[in-house]
């Protein structure tokens, strides 16, 4: 388990590998647990802290500003206090925004609207080309898309 009251976005590759350290008591319709991986996982696992894993950025108002760029997707952080236009043109993907914090209306094609508040999730499609986000208060949203 995470913890109360933390808000956290998991971005990752897809990958064919699953190594199960607990799989929370539960059962199959025999009543046996399934298999863990657990000497594979600790195998795996870099317990060591590497400076190179924090994610710097500067934070900019109102502004796109790239926090992860990898050969498989990207992520960056918006901090709305004002609406922004998004263009969508240069990419071939569906977008994923999640409201860290505040309260934004996204508007999208003819004045629709959808609101997404803090811990929501909302799926752009690709189709989907051009939109605003509007914030009805001070909002950080994450805006992910793969390449």
């Amino acid at each position: 388990a995470i913890g109360a009251g933390v808000l956290l976005a998991e971005i990752q590759q897809t990958s064919d590998l699953t190594y199960r350290i607990y799989d929370w008591d539960r059962t199959d319709e025999q009543g046996k647990g399934r298999e863990l991986h657990t000497d594979l996982a600790l195998d795996a696992i870099d317990f060591s802290f590497h400076k190179q894993y924090l994610t710097p950025y500067q934070a900019l108002l109102n502004s796109t500003v790239n926090a992860v760029d990898s050969p498989f997707f990207t992520t960056s952080v918006i901090h709305l206090d004002q609406p922004v236009e998004k263009d969508f043109n240069m990419i071939d993907s569906f977008v994923i925004y999640m409201c860290m914090e505040g309260t934004a209306g996204i508007t999208y094609g003819k004045g629709e609207i959808e609101t997404i508040k803090k811990g929501e999730t909302i799926l752009i499609p690709a189709e989907l080309k051009s939109l605003a986000l509007i914030p009805t208060e001070a909002s950080t949203l994450l805006e992910v898309y793969i390449k």
